[in-house]
């Protein structure tokens, strides 16, 4: 099936490793033109020269940090002078950190409103001019199942993310007679080094500690990075044209819910 990327210009954030550097491959793999995003430049460039070797296509890095409204325009405003506007965004930021209520003061739920809620507002905000001018868009933002069903320890996420997914479905309804296509991915258990953090603490091999967390995922393991990107660009594509608003869990059936 072509998907209908070759050419077009696609963002995506917190791309060096894991679901975003995936994604990006994904995207590249289709013939989309790729500008990968994240804070550590070394990171950034190992993660721009696999995506190259694997592809051969045009691929940049821009180091930036989304959560800065100054180093958001300056990042796509880089983006506009190596390609163009971009045509795709996925916006991936990693997300709040665990706890309980009682750990968390003021800076804390601040700091989880900038890194989930209003890095999405502010990269929407600088893509969407250009999107407009085109008629053609896809704006997907990568969340957490803490969407759809609250996760346990993951307060600040189980808070805010649910809000985001509020923003994007709102976009959705004012965006579609511009041909700008507004989603939320909703992963599960994906095997990131975000997943694989908890190992240690464990106590757990590796071998048991996946065993473990693949109990409760009807498929009966950990997702891959790989799984996930497929479902990002297809919404990212010209095929997912009658696909907006919606928030996508890719969870191998984690989410007990009907929604």
């Amino acid at each position: 099936m072509d998907l209908g990327l070759r050419g077009k210009v696609a963002l995506v954030t917190g791309a060096s490793k894991g679901m975003g550097k995936a994604c990006a491959l994904g995207l590249a793999a289709e013939g989309a033109r790729v500008a990968m995003c994240a804070r550590n430049a070394a990171d950034l460039e190992a993660a721009v020269h696999d995506v190259k070797a694997a592809t051969k296509a045009d691929v940049i890095g821009v180091a930036a940090d989304v959560t800065k409204a100054d180093q958001v325009r300056t990042l796509v405003a880089g983006v506009r002078d190596a390609f163009a506007a971009p045509d795709i965004l996925i916006a991936n930021c990693g997300g709040p950190p665990r706890g309980y209520f009682d750990e968390f003061g003021d800076e804390a739920w601040q700091g989880a409103v900038d890194v989930s809620l209003m890095s999405t507002v502010r990269l929407v905000r600088e893509v969407l001019p250009g999107m407009r001018a085109k008629r053609w868009g896809r704006i997907l933002t990568i969340q957490s199942v803490s969407v759809k069903q609250p996760l346990p320890e993951l307060l600040l996420s189980n808070a805010v993310r649910p809000g985001v997914a509020g923003l994007m479905k709102t976009l959705a309804l004012q965006l579609g007679k511009e041909n700008i296509l507004v989603n939320t991915l909703c992963p599960g258990k994906i095997m990131t080094d975000r997943f694989l953090g908890g190992l240690k603490a464990s106590g757990l091999s590796r071998e048991q500690y996946l065993a473990r967390n693949s109990e409760d995922v009807p498929v009966g393991r950990i997702g891959t990075p790989e799984e996930f990107a497929s479902v990002a660009v297809f919404l990212a594509s010209e095929r997912a044209s009658y696909v907006t608003g919606v928030s996508i869990q890719v969870d191998g059936g984690l989410v007990r819910g009907l929604l």
